[in-house]
């Protein structure tokens, strides 16, 4: 029987997994000739990349700006469960929607509502979980992302050759009120002692988090990070049937195969910040992202099906294994009361910088002419992951060094 700090983990964990579907399903419909017309979006590269630009601008001022309301006010219980009523609300409406307009809007309400889920992940984590356990809780959780994805693709290409693209939202608008709220509601403990100060309080938690030791290297990181994250998952369905000529189910499924193999990298992560010095956790961003960045170089000049499974299966086994550190330096270095806070500073700006990695992906594949030239950028995400990694190794030793 799972402890009940454990079980608000798993439930987190599912809670990431469902909302990451919701985060994907653009990728695929942009794919789906009937979403197309509907929208006018048909082969415009820049219109399909604001589709998942609008959401991250939305998912970025939330985190930032409500998070500390939200930890303050609602705690991380009542805070989630406002946001999956919003979640389902905006997927059971989208169907109706008649503009390209009103669809952009949906994304932006969508990624508002989704944007203090992982600061509200990183409070509880914080607050049930002792200095030296915190790895592993973030690790699962953090796999909530690449399962999210790795289920997405599929799911909601399943979804559509059944249902259409208007069904397939009205089934994911079931998915997250029945079993996100439903999770939530039975498994997430609330925060023992919730804060009732007024508005005051708000701004010191805000103030406390902008003091966070080391922050602008972790959210360089972050930026880095994230930049993979959304132009990897809004842009592999595409390659793979616009370049490499597969069908729209071989499309989801073989999307999903990346994702689905970084599981197991970001629980091994985990597993090595619980046996490391906290200030040895840069490590896996130094690692991690030189590889990353070789495998996906080696990925972009690849032609045979056999070659391009094994880099792109590289590339996310490299990328999951830093999944778990950015948290873990957050719950280690920010102010204990502003642990959320802090991670939502990191998370919000590190969204909004990458809010628009889709769209410049889409300019860049415009202006060549190709899918796979847009993965440049991914390369430079992971470059930046490497240098701003390796000087906050070198920071971090330093401080370590002095405080002994």
């Amino acid at each position: 029987m799972l402890s009940a700090r454990w079980q608000g983990a798993v439930t987190l964990f599912m809670l990431i997994v469902i909302s990451y579907i919701d985060r994907v399903n653009i990728s695929v419909l942009v794919l789906n000739a009937d979403f197309a017309a509907h929208f006018h979006l048909n082969e415009n590269r820049v219109l399909q990349g604001m589709l998942m630009t609008c959401f991250l601008v939305g998912y970025g001022i939330s985190a930032l700006l409500l998070t500390p309301l939200i930890e303050n006010r609602m705690g991380y219980r009542r805070g989630l469960l406002a946001s999956i009523v919003i979640w389902a609300g905006v997927c059971a409406m989208s169907p109706l929607l008649g503009s390209l307009m009103g669809m952009l809007l949906a994304r932006l309400i969508l990624g508002i509502a989704e944007g203090p889920l992982f600061s509200l992940k990183t409070r509880f984590i914080g607050d049930n979980f002792a200095p030296d356990e915190i790895g592993k809780p973030n690790a699962v959780t953090a796999m909530g992302v690449s399962l999210g994805l790795a289920v997405g693709f599929p799911l909601v290409t399943f979804l559509v050759v059944q249902w259409g693209w208007q069904g397939s939202f009205i089934a994911l608008a079931a998915l997250n009120i029945v079993l996100g709220g439903g999770l939530v509601w039975r498994f997430l403990p609330a925060p023992q002692r919730a804060s009732t100060s007024p508005g005051p309080a708000i701004g010191a938690t805000f103030r406390l988090a902008w003091s966070t030791p080391q922050l602008g290297w972790i959210l360089l990181i972050e930026i880095a990070t994230l930049s993979y994250l959304w132009g990897s998952s809004a842009w592999l369905p595409a390659w793979l049937r616009d370049e490499h000529h597969f069908s729209l189910q071989q499309t989801g499924l073989l999307a999903a195969l990346p994702f689905l193999l970084s599981l197991g990298a970001k629980f091994l992560g985990g597993a090595l910040l619980d046996n490391m010095r906290p200030e040895r956790a840069p490590l896996l961003f130094v690692a991690g992202g030189s590889l990353t960045a070789v495998s996906i170089v080696a990925l972009m000049l690849s032609h045979s099906p056999g070659l391009l499974a094994l880099f792109m299966l590289a590339a996310n086994l490299c990328w999951g294994l830093q999944g778990a550190a950015i948290p873990v330096l957050v719950q280690h270095h920010a102010p204990r009361e502003a642990v959320g806070s802090a991670y939502g500073v990191i998370n919000g700006i590190g969204n909004l910088c990458a809010a628009f990695i889709p769209l410049l992906m889409g300019m860049v594949m415009k202006s060549a002419g190709s899918v796979s030239s847009g993965f440049s950028i991914l390369v430079l995400s992971q470059l930046l992951t490497l240098f701003a990694g390796s000087v906050l190794l070198l920071r971090m030793g330093r401080a370590a060094a002095v405080g002994v």
